[in-house]
């Protein structure tokens, strides 16, 4: 495996990760019932796009969690922030899945065990504990990534979604194979783990590779 990702890191090593634009008026109406439409000024006014575009990044999200404490809106703030950056323009259905998770009453019970497990190292609880509606796994991970505020000397939460999982097939990882079972949240913390280990052997960040896993989308042997 580190050899097969080596080529990659080779290949693609000054790539870096592009802000991701979302248009606020198609979240709006989704989130003001819900009295969070401030989230939308998140990020920057995008200037090479019509119609009041805004850009966000990872470090839009880092400076909003740490900014968070305990309180339940606060957290569904920095929940829609994380759907927002993880939807940009391309999903489509992102603002009903995200409405629908924001009327499940499990929501804030959700976020605030999760973020806990997290924060204690405890991914596979997470994983094992998230089930809001309309949120999957790449969502959901997106939300572990995003509330892992540990040292960076720990194996921190990373994002696990299909576009990283074609990426990992295409060189012949099988998470069910490396975890010894097909339960998935053993699945994800060994991924995580995995990750880890190819990223200090490659001399890279964990998050950088999982970036560039999702960026090339399974097209691992395209020049």
């Amino acid at each position: 495996m580190v050899e097969q990702l080596q080529r990659l890191v080779v290949r693609y090593g000054e790539r870096v990760q592009e802000p991701v634009r979302f248009r606020p008026g198609t979240w709006r109406p989704w989130l003001v019932r819900h009295g969070a439409e401030h989230v939308l000024d998140i990020g920057v006014a995008s200037a090479s796009a019509p119609g009041g575009d805004r850009l966000i990044e990872r470090g839009d999200l880092a400076r909003l969690r740490d900014g968070v404490g305990h309180d339940a809106d606060c957290l569904r703030d920095l929940f829609v922030a994380v759907i927002l950056w993880g939807s940009g323009t391309t999903n489509g259905r992102g603002p009903r899945y995200t409405e629908a998770a924001l009327s499940d009453p499990r929501l804030p019970a959700v976020l605030r065990t999760t973020r806990a497990a997290v924060r204690r190292g405890d991914l596979s609880g997470a994983y094992r504990q998230f089930t809001v509606k309309g949120v999957g796994r790449s969502f959901f991970t997106k939300w572990f990534a995003a509330v892992d505020d540990r040292e960076a000397t720990c194996e921190r939460a990373l994002i696990l979604d299909d576009r990283v999982f074609r990426s990992l097939n295409a060189i012949g990882w099988s998470s069910w194979k490396a975890a010894g079972t097909r339960h998935w949240p053993t699945r994800y913390a060994t991924y995580v783990c995995s990750m880890h280990v190819w990223a200090s052997s490659l001399g890279v960040e964990p998050d950088w590779l999982e970036w560039l896993l999702f960026h090339l989308n399974g097209r691992v042997d395209e020049t």
